[in-house]
């Protein structure tokens, strides 16, 4: 069922990008069909910008300075724009030797229909990773993808308003609601949210579950086991959101909003917005576009809610960049090489040292201040949540995602979003 779905989606998506090509779009090295001189080619596409992908560069250079006959081709797509390119090329045949993924839901279904290749039986150290970040590119006990970032959602924050304005970073749910109801007061924007490719504000309705609920609920709602999608505290979750619309907590127009355009973290730089329920990636973003603000910029975990069963030391995270090889690629012993040295300890090293992110490889120690205080989160968390849309079924995942952007749009009730979910779950995961 999930081979057929996933081509039913890929057959849509052809007929709507039929005439785009991968080249239109990102940074890329020549193409994969111009072979310089006698030398093997390798493709390898990746979603991140900035530091990040100069850390991947130097990565590629290193390999490339191993296997001199090698040439790797780079591409970096935008990640709204990312996952339909992978099942457009994955179905028409042609797709990277090397890629980015997320592990999760994502991930199996490429594994489920033979497009990835097993690493279990490759000349790789494993214990070198967090067991809980290789455990999700691990599927009937083969694992198919290398984690190397761990990326805790935080609230970012602006010292200098709550300074300005007499706020302490909240501790409670309550305690967050009464900072957004001073900032309305004082005409700055509670909440930045740019939620045009939906993933940011799914980010709220994980926490307000895993804190009303505590971690089991989505274990039991994904496994069939116990509590489903619809339970009263993921209706309630929704309503919690719809009140946080209603206090006008986030800026106008969050729903159409790009992330990647930039424009939500711009509210942030600015003084305009106090807070945003992000990635450890805004941290990259902002030494990038706006260095002078990291100076003002302060993080808090989402906090607890003083009727919820859940531990306020959970932490939701992303395993991201996972690095998996096509099971096609022509020359995957290299391919198997490359992805290798893209989690090495030198890569790992670079990748925390430069772009605020945790890696998910152990003994690996950092000085910045952000990266220890994301790792501290990491150490104490009861459990870490990886993001739904990641985790489940893509068509499941989207469907998480849609809901939830109606929601927030204050255009689907909770109950109805609850419904939907725990339908289509029932067709996909059961």
């Amino acid at each position: 069922m999930k081979k057929f779905h996933l081509l039913l989606r890929a057959l849509v998506i052809l007929l709507v990008l039929a005439a785009c090509s991968p080249s239109d779009e990102g940074s890329s090295t020549p193409d994969s069909n111009e072979q310089n001189g006698d030398k093997k080619v390798i493709d390898f596409w990746h979603i991140d910008p900035g530091v990040r992908e100069e850390v991947y560069m130097e990565a590629v250079a290193r390999f490339e300075e191993k296997h001199s006959d090698v040439q790797v081709n780079v591409l970096q797509i935008p990640n709204d724009d990312y996952k339909q390119r992978m099942v457009v090329a994955m179905s028409g045949g042609n797709p990277p030797d090397v890629f980015h993924s997320w592990g999760g839901g994502w991930l199996e279904e490429f594994v489920q229909s033979g497009q990835v290749k097993n690493l279990t039986d490759e000349d790789i150290d494993f214990s070198q990773f967090a067991e809980v970040a290789l455990d999700n590119s691990t599927y009937d006990g083969n694992v198919y993808g290398l984690p190397l970032g761990l990326s805790p959602y935080v609230f970012y924050y602006n010292k200098d308003i709550f300074a300005e304005h007499h706020l302490e970073v909240p501790e409670t749910y309550d305690e967050l609601l009464t900072i957004i109801d001073v900032l309305n007061e004082n005409d700055v924007i509670p909440i930045a949210l740019a939620n045009q490719p939906k993933w940011p504000g799914a980010f709220f309705l994980m926490y307000l579950a895993d804190r009303l609920a505590g971690e089991d609920l989505f274990l039991e709602a994904y496994h069939r086991q116990g509590r489903g999608f619809d339970d009263p505290a993921y209706v309630q979750a929704g309503a919690y959101i719809q009140e946080l619309v209603e206090r006008n907590a986030f800026n106008p127009g969050f729903n159409g909003i790009s992330y990647d355009a930039g424009q939500g973290r711009q509210l942030m730089y600015s003084g305009q917005a106090a807070m945003m329920l992000m990635t450890s990636g805004f941290v990259n973003n902002m030494r990038d576009e706006s260095p002078d603000f990291e100076e003002k910029m302060g993080v808090f975990n989402f906090p607890a809610l003083s009727e919820g069963e859940g531990d306020p030391t959970n932490i939701s995270a992303g395993a991201s960049p996972v690095w998996s090889v096509s099971e096609h690629a022509e020359h995957a012993d290299l391919a198997v090489e490359l992805i290798k040295e893209l989690t090495s300890a030198e890569t790992a090293q670079a990748f925390v040292d430069r772009t605020g992110t945790a890696v998910a490889l152990t003994g690996i120690e950092s000085s910045d201040p952000y990266v220890q205080t994301f790792m501290d989160m990491i150490g104490k968390a009861n459990s870490i949540q990886f993001p739904y849309d990641q985790v489940l079924p893509p068509a499941l995942g989207e469907l998480h995602k849609d809901t939830t952007q109606e929601i927030l749009g204050l255009t689907m009730t909770p109950e109805e979003a609850a419904a939907q979910m725990e339908s289509k779950a029932q067709e996909e995961l059961e």
